[in-house]
């Protein structure tokens, strides 16, 4: 059978959401879309403007300690300060993350035709993931909270994850990053108590991340359909285990001290509030829904992202 015959025939596979899209049209239209809507940050925003007195950095809805014991304590100064500290914390975080996708969709090119249009767009893609860490770290610094990396160990148990990651799971784990901010940047842009700066850098990023998305759920959907049993299967272990790692990372508990809250007091109310649970939950439902619908959603997988507090 000829390559050409071989796609055809991968090309006609179904899945629980029906017949599978066409690689090469899928990264043809999204090449011809990222032509049309693609930002240099650089120049689209007004990095020199000052902060607007009393704006937030982020929706306090969705900060980690809303509607908490000690945010009903906290004054008003201080739970701004604590958003912008989140903001940063959340910026920190996705340029770690991009950083690693980056890797990822380098490694999934590495083998396939690079002039076809599936590569382009990948290529594509890492050009707008390079545009938007730098437009995160220019945010944090001008926002003036510090950086706040991840912990040793989640530093290192991503570089596992990463390295023996099947293509799935790198797919599964590109969405896990961008879904679930992408829900919370949504919220966020039109929202005219935050900054003017952090609501044009999420307009940037939510733009450009619908086309990453579209990309990823196409590919993951075909790999879920032609890879071999045991590659679903570490797949699910490897998506699962990724949640729970992103999870915990996705607020840094240093943002407490630095404005001027117990930490300890800080991580057991955002860990025991209902509405950060309900908000995390909200934030990662269509993506669980896909994931479920695609198969990943089963066994010992299922169990580790409940255990993450990212499904119910």
């Amino acid at each position: 059978m000829t390559t050409v015959d071989q796609e055809s025939v991968r090309s006609a596979c179904r899945d629980a959401l029906g017949l599978l899209k066409d690689r090469e049209a899928v990264a043809e239209r999204l090449l011809r879309v990222s032509a049309k809507h693609s930002f240099d940050p650089d120049t689209e925003l007004d990095w020199d403007a000052p902060f607007e007195e009393g704006k937030w950095f982020w929706p306090p809805e969705l900060v980690s300690l809303y509607d908490t014991p000690l945010w009903r304590r906290m004054p008003e100064e201080q739970r701004r300060d604590l958003a912008r500290h989140e903001a940063a914390s959340l910026a920190s975080l996705g340029i770690w993350f991009e950083v690693i996708l980056m890797q990822l969709l380098v490694r999934h090119i590495y083998d396939r035709p690079l002039t076809g249009a599936h590569v382009r767009y990948a290529l594509t893609e890492i050009a707008d993931e390079c545009r938007h860490s730098k437009m995160f770290a220019r945010m944090i610094e001008k926002g003036g909270a510090p950086a706040y990396p991840v912990t040793r160990f989640q530093h290192n148990i991503a570089r596992v994850l990463k390295t023996c990651s099947t293509t799935p799971g790198s797919f599964a784990a590109t969405l896990l990053g961008e879904e679930i901010l992408d829900w919370m940047q949504r919220l966020t842009f039109p929202d005219e108590r935050i900054q003017p700066l952090v609501r044009g850098v999420t307009r940037i990023h939510v733009v450009e991340e619908a086309r990453h998305v579209r990309y990823a759920r196409e590919e993951l959907r075909r790999q879920m359909a032609t890879c071999p049993r045991w590659e679903r299967g570490l797949t699910r272990l490897s998506a699962g285990e990724a949640a729970r790692v992103f999870s915990v990372a996705f607020v840094s508990p240093q943002v407490y001290p630095n404005v001027g809250l117990d930490r300890h007091e800080a991580l057991a109310q955002a860990k025991s509030s209902p509405h950060r649970r309900e908000v995390m939950q909200t934030g990662a439902k269509r993506l669980t829904d896909f994931l479920d619908e695609v198969g990943l959603m089963r066994g010992v997988g299922r169990r580790l992202w409940q255990s993450s507090g990212l499904l119910a």
